[in-house]
């Protein structure tokens, strides 16, 4: 019986040894297997698209290449049942990668990949420079945007292209060894004309806590001379939570949107108490590109603080960055300042930087180290020739008496590079909050964050899901000369940018006036009629205004709105200041009221 049992183990042994070997056989003999990869590519109207390369890749495999014919087909024969990468690529669509595995062969021998391609002709290009070496150009920097765009690097000129590309939202990466990585964030409405260009210097050292010369160079532009914070309707409507919108700008380190104001803070949580006392760096800012005149070279602070007092006031000022010097440096415009207590204007000297655009930082220092929490709330940051008190309007004289843009506020701003605006907010708010959904409009190109608000009788609708609303009261103050409320920004006129398109509607019955104004630079005033529009109704009123009624188009519906098309080629070779204003054309009709789903200039 022992023998017998001995016998019967040594067959159990043998017999999983066999099926094990069969097993491996059999496997062995599938990965053996040979069939086709084929495909057809398409683009987005399923039409083919010849001239394809596409690339077969297998692990320890020679890669195969084939290139799709006039009807988009492509084929690879003798392919092993395991699995490939199959990569697609052509100049002016995005590349697309895909895998086949052994389960996808069919009975035939056949594994299927079609492919939609979707045409991408925007780009990313710029150059590279040596921080290290006199700015010079910086070869065999390795410049990355993932998967999606792949690697490229930079030639003997420091120059790039990533060609391919789709208007999207990307991180892009420079590397090289022996220096810092830099990486920015693009956003689909950087690109213009289908290029972004991101020129980068490697090697630099800090300027601003956190950021180089290279990061500075794609700080947000302070187009405007005025920017307001807080929910406080101190001034109403011209301080009010509907029309402050200081909370979009850049901000570091601690901050925080208060009823006084925008609050600058000292980082004071956790390990952020060791942190040693510096009054010469930032703990925590604003800031923004600020191009200064003889028209805006004085700043003024209109700010208060919290947790401060005479004996223990908080630190504060104001520096600038030359980017343009050899060397750039933070520079202290005058000395630091000091307050404990309400609200108080200080100003700052820029004269020494007119006729430069320069970084302008606004920030709060920690004066010790421990314990030391301490709040300066911004409720004004101005630019004008001379210093900005109270609760006041920039001074200066009037374009438009009863306007309140000065003359000198409209030649010292600055002309936008953007060319495409919206009035629908991603995310919707109210006034106890709002600061999400301000800060969601940084990347929508909003007309809240990127139009300046001027609400002389009325405050707006912010987050209507129909758009950006500007209205007038109801009221039998009949005006078509002074608007409730307008915005304005201003442009570089060329051919190729010298079109303007509103996209509107408004509510109700009653008509709604407005009128979009140019303002040169010397002072001339142009009130524009529009070359066509598509309301239901529109017709030219008083003192060039126009009125309409069109009550269809909302999100969910963008091509009911209706549109007005402006011809600004009059004004091709010179910057323009374009003001749209909503008026009381007739008196007690409710808050007649002007949407803005899209502000669009080619």
């Amino acid at each position: 019986m022992k023998n017998l049992k001995k016998l019967i183990h040594v067959a159990l042994i043998a017999f999983v040894v066999l099926l094990h070997i069969g097993c491996k056989k059999e496997q062995g003999a599938l990965d053996n297997r040979r069939g086709q990869v084929i495909g057809t590519i398409t683009d987005a109207d399923g039409d083919p698209i010849s001239g394809v390369k596409v690339t077969l890749s297998g692990i320890k495999e020679e890669d195969q290449v084939a290139t799709s014919g006039t009807d988009g087909k492509y084929a690879f024969s003798e392919v092993t049942y395991r699995t490939h990468a199959v990569t697609f690529e052509k100049d002016g669509w995005m590349a697309v990668g895909l895998t086949v595995t052994a389960a996808g062969f069919d009975e035939a021998g056949m594994a299927t990949v079609d492919v939609a391609m979707v045409s991408a002709s925007a780009q990313i290009v710029g150059t590279v420079t040596d921080a290290l070496n006199a700015g010079q150009p910086l070869a065999g920097v390795t410049v990355s945007i993932g998967t999606v765009g792949g690697t490229v690097t930079t030639d003997s000129n420091g120059r790039y292209v990533i060609p391919n590309l789709i208007e999207n939202n990307y991180s892009i990466s420079f590397t090289k060894g022996g220096y810092v990585s830099i990486a920015q964030a693009i956003s689909a409405t950087d690109f213009v004309d289908g290029v972004v260009t991101i020129d980068v210097q490697m090697g630099g050292q800090e300027l601003l806590r956190g950021l180089t010369a290279t990061d500075l160079q794609k700080a947000e532009k302070w187009y405007y001379n005025e920017y307001r914070g807080g929910r406080n309707a101190d001034a109403y409507p011209h301080w009010d939570w509907a029309c402050n919108y200081m909370s979009t700008l850049n901000f570091r380190g601690a901050w925080q949107e208060q009823n006084e104001g925008t609050t600058i803070q000292i980082r004071n949580s956790g390990d952020d108490r060791s942190n040693p006392a510096d009054t010469d760096v930032f703990d925590s800012f604003v800031y923004g590109s600020k191009l200064i005149t003889e028209d805006n070279k004085i700043l003024s602070l209109r700010a208060q603080t919290h947790n401060a007092d005479a004996a223990a006031p908080a630190y504060f000022g104001v520096q600038v960055i030359d980017l343009s010097a050899a060397q750039p440096k933070a520079e202290k415009v005058g000395n630091t300042r000091t307050h404990a207590g309400g609200y108080a204007d200080f100003d700052f000297d820029l004269s020494a930087y007119v006729g430069k655009e320069v970084i302008i930082a606004v920030g709060i220092y920690r004066q010790s180290t421990g314990d030391y929490w301490k709040q300066l709330v911004l409720r004004a940051i101005r630019f004008a020739d001379r210093k900005v008190v109270n609760w006041d309007w920039l001074p200066g004289t009037e374009v438009i008496t009863g306007w309140k843009l000065s003359q000198e506020t409209a030649r010292s701003t600055m002309p936008h590079v953007k060319k495409s605006f919206t009035g629908l907010s991603p995310i919707s708010g109210n006034r106890d909050n709002y600061v999400d959904a301000y800060r969601a409009w940084r990347n929508v190109a909003h007309v809240g964050a990127e139009w300046m608000f001027m609400p002389l009788k009325k405050d707006p609708e912010v987050f209507p899901s129909e758009g950006y609303i500007i209205k007038t009261r109801n009221t039998p103050e009949v005006d078509t000369k002074v608007p409730e409320a307008y915005l304005y920004a201003k442009f570089s006129i060329a051919s190729g940018s010298n079109r303007l398109a509103l996209s509107t509607r408004n509510f109700g019955s009653n008509f709604t006036y407005f009128k979009l104004t140019a303002i040169a630079n010397d002072g001339t005033v142009t009130h524009l009629s529009p070359a066509a529009n598509t309301a239901q109704q529109a017709s030219a009123a008083n003192d060039g205004c126009w009125r309409f009624k069109h009550g269809d188009g909302g999100a969910g519906n963008p091509e009911g709105y209706a549109v007005f098309t402006y011809d600004l080629s009059a004004f091709n070779g010179t910057d323009v200041t374009l003001a749209l204003g909503v008026y009381n054309g007739e008196a007690n009709t409710g808050e007649n009221k002007l949407v803005v789903h899209t502000i669009k200039i080619n």
